[in-house]
């Protein structure tokens, strides 16, 4: 079992910068990738970046390409995503989620990001 808190969500105009974190606990060995996803009201969930725990390989939506970072401590068992550049249309719930090697997955509850214009 992994469990994953997220925190940093909040209000910010457009143009603002934000930084989400997600701390994982429990079967931290087993995790593989891990990465955040948004869900905006109405629309599905949709990925946003994703980070591997051994090579730190990244992936990124096109959407957010250039202006979000996800970086990831494992001393500490945190995945950040640093938001630059915020647009009104980044407002979702944010979740992150961890991927084991044997292909489970593992989500938080979330953290609600509200970009303003």
């Amino acid at each position: 079992q992994v469990q994953l808190v997220e925190s940093g969500g909040g209000l910010v105009q457009a143009g603002g910068t934000l930084r989400l974190s997600c701390a994982a606990s429990g079967s931290i060995d087993s995790i593989n990738t891990m990465g955040w996803y948004r869900q905006a009201s109405g629309k599905q969930r949709e990925l946003v970046a994703t980070i591997t725990s051994g090579s730190s390989t990244t992936n990124y939506a096109d959407s957010v390409k250039g202006r979000f970072t996800i970086s990831r401590d494992n001393a500490k068992n945190t995945v950040d995503l640093q938001m630059n550049s915020l647009k009104p249309e980044d407002t979702a719930v944010y979740y992150c989620r961890a991927r084991t090697r044997l292909g489970w997955d593992y989500w938080g509850k979330g953290t609600q990001v509200t970009v303003s214009s």
